[in-house]
């Protein structure tokens, strides 16, 4: 089909679809088209001025009626199909499957820059293995902008202040193009890059070649230490901050009465705009790190936040509990050492003694 229409190459496991439905849509209006212009040629032809064809009225009001209701209802069942169509297919791109390899792209004047689960960076250029799904996370940091592949047949808006997500499986290796497709400024249409697809093993090989990098929690941890966050989440400091811990996709109760559901958007929030969302129980003490952190800090420290679950990588110390007693949750050496490697946490504490001995205790 590429080869007899002007398509770019089908370099993902949707875009055959795509193409296919493209097609019968097309294919469908062309027809519809096609028959409307036959008949206005047709009778402008036959009645026009002078000619002898017989204007006479033929039908009868019944007739008329079942003609008209015929020419209305007949497309509605042909325009749902496409419709039932299109969604099966919308929500089959937009879905992420289990086993995704998540990457993060943001989107900036007048470039894209990419990091892999891994650690890996890149800038205009993302490599990917073949026959794996793919989600991406995408960002701006400035602008509207647009992510768009045309082999892959994905195009997705790029927002400030709000995150999007786009998958796809690449089954074809190769080199593709990345371009943005809104309008982000007087350089947009250098707002390029590319795709290149890998096999497994050649992607493993590349991962390797780039060496070692801290991971996106890694980074974030770092981070949330040095603009002083674990200070007072984590830390014997005098403010009193809510836990993180365990905290991302769980209800957050607020002092206005409502409840939010702790998302990288709220995440987001809090740090740019922590007067938005109060958490019941604190008061409004943390300041805004809004023109502090760029998009990549933000998402490295959400992606830290994320991974402060049971098990490692997680600082667990004490946390609130319903009713307003605490409660101490243990934690790991490595998970110690990988959050603040210049610090020596002591044992748990025994109950009754000086809260400030554990930097999990709030006082």
């Amino acid at each position: 089909m590429n080869q007899i229409l002007p398509f770019p190459a089908q370099a993902s496991s949707t875009a055959g679809q795509v193409d296919l439905l493209f097609l019968v849509i097309l294919g469908v209006c062309t027809v519809t088209a096609l028959g409307v212009i036959f008949a206005m040629v047709y009778f402008g032809v036959k009645y026009r001025r002078n000619s002898n064809a017989d204007r006479g009225d033929r039908l009868n009001k019944r007739q008329h009626f079942w003609i008209e209701m015929v020419w209305f209802l007949g497309p509605i069942p042909i325009f749902l199909g496409f419709f039932v169509w299109a969604s099966a297919l919308y929500v089959e791109i937009y879905s992420t499957p289990p086993d995704a390899l998540e990457v993060r792209a943001i989107g900036k004047q007048w470039m894209w820059k990419f990091q892999h689960p891994e650690g890996q960076r890149e800038i205009n250029t993302l490599h990917l293995p073949v026959n794996r799904p793919v989600q991406l996370t995408l960002r701006s940091q400035d602008v509207i902008h647009s992510f768009y592949v045309p082999a892959f047949r994905i195009k997705r808006d790029v927002l400030p202040g709000a995150y999007n997500r786009v998958s796809f499986t690449p089954n074809r290796v190769g080199e593709y193009k990345l371009l943005c497709t809104e309008y982000c400024g007087t350089a947009h249409s250098r707002m390029r890059g590319r795709v290149v697809v890998l096999s497994q093993a050649d992607y493993q090989q590349w991962l390797g070649m780039r060496g070692a990098n801290p991971s996106p929690p890694a980074a974030g941890a770092a981070l949330f230490r040095a603009y002083g966050c674990s200070g007072c989440h984590f830390g014997a400091s005098q403010i009193r901050a809510p836990s993180l811990v365990g905290l991302y996709g769980k209800p957050v109760p607020l002092a206005s009465g409502e409840t939010v559901i702790a998302d990288e958007a709220y995440l987001r929030d809090s740090i740019l705009l922590p007067q938005k969302h109060i958490v019941a129980g604190y008061k409004p003490r943390m300041p805004s790190f809004r023109g502090q952190m760029d998009e990549g800090d933000i998402l490295d420290i959400i992606a830290y936040i994320k991974s402060l679950e049971d098990g490692e990588g997680a600082y667990k110390g004490y946390v609130d509990r319903p009713g307003g007693d605490r409660q101490y949750r243990d934690w790991d050496g490595a998970a110690r050492s990988q959050l603040n490697p210049e610090r020596n946490y002591p044992p748990r504490p025994t109950p009754g003694t000086d809260p400030t001995v554990d930097p999990g205790v709030d006082p």
